[in-house]
């Protein structure tokens, strides 16, 4: 017997729920008929996935069948929805994922573009951060990506598109930026730093020694910048973040800090909409739209 995609279904929903009962009225199903199904499941892996018949607690295996379960419940949902959504567009699904920094700048004109050139083609775009998009490249969810940093991906195409150069970011107000032309690591580390995910493409071995003692990590890039304009903590980040930041809070470069973040669209090559991709892909990668977004202070 395989392991079947309603197992996965219905493990994860007990884990979650705690209970057998919640559970079944959560899948619309009976409390007999979740407990045979996990004891399914159990058999087919030749060991126990719950502590106790309480199912309250996980065992080391149950919780690692969580982790991979629900994810893989996430993909397959999600892949079910957009086969759904594509039955419903006579032009097709066109799936597009990137970083915030760039989605803000870049989804308004292209969601204006193809709904001019492809009036009935159905769009979905997410931001999300680097890792995020390479997933949904490489498990097929999305078509065009746009990421920090250069990944070989199969059957996809990279093009660069612009680099910015990383440099301190914090409230207009706040003391550092008297430093000015001579601000200086040791400066920006002598305050309250918060951490982001971006920091991890910085190579400076100076900057990453320093990440080790920093408790406080923001993903959300809303929440990183509204904790910045605060006045009471400052960051790191690329220039071109700042075309969409509050205009209380400042861009300064750091002397000891030459990096730069480098980034790329990516295409998929293994899709039915090869047309619509290849002219989004001409669209955004137009030179004078990225010269452009650069020139924001």
């Amino acid at each position: 017997m395989s392991i079947k995609i309603e197992m996965l279904r219905c493990f994860c929903a007990v884990a979650k729920a705690g209970n057998l009962s919640d559970a079944a009225d959560q899948l619309g199903r009976t409390q007999s008929a979740v407990s045979m199904t996990l004891k399914q499941l159990e058999q087919h892996l030749g060991s126990n996935l719950f502590e106790s018949e309480r199912k309250n607690r996980l065992t080391t295996l149950g919780e690692q069948v969580f982790a991979l379960g629900s994810k893989q419940l996430s993909q397959f949902d999600s892949t079910i929805q957009a086969i759904t959504d594509s039955a419903k567009a006579p032009q097709g699904l066109l799936r597009m994922a990137s970083v915030p920094s760039v989605a803000a700048f870049v989804y308004p004109p292209v969601v204006d573009f193809l709904s001019t050139t492809y009036p009935e083609l159905r769009l979905e775009l997410r931001d999300s951060n680097t890792q995020q998009v390479i997933d949904a490249l490489v498990q097929g969810w999305a078509d065009i990506g746009i990421a920090s940093r250069y990944f070989t991906l199969k059957e996809t195409e990279a093009t660069p598109l612009f680099q910015d150069q990383f440099g301190l970011v914090c409230a207009a107000n706040h003391p550092l930026l008297e430093k000015g032309d001579h601000l200086r690591l040791d400066d920006v580390f002598s305050t309250r730093f918060v951490r982001n995910s971006l920091c991890d493409q910085i190579e400076t071995p100076a900057f990453q020694d320093r990440m080790a003692s920093v408790p406080t990590l923001l993903h959300n890039t809303h929440s990183l910048l509204a904790t910045v304009y605060s006045g009471r903590w400052v960051t790191v980040l690329p220039k071109s973040v700042m075309a969409f930041a509050p205009n209380d809070l400042c861009f300064q470069p750091i002397v000891d800090l030459p990096d730069v973040r480098q980034v790329y669209l990516y295409v998929r090559q293994q899709t039915h909409l090869a047309e619509v991709v290849n002219d989004v892909r001409t669209y955004i990668t137009a030179q004078d739209r990225w010269a452009a977004f650069q020139k924001h202070p």
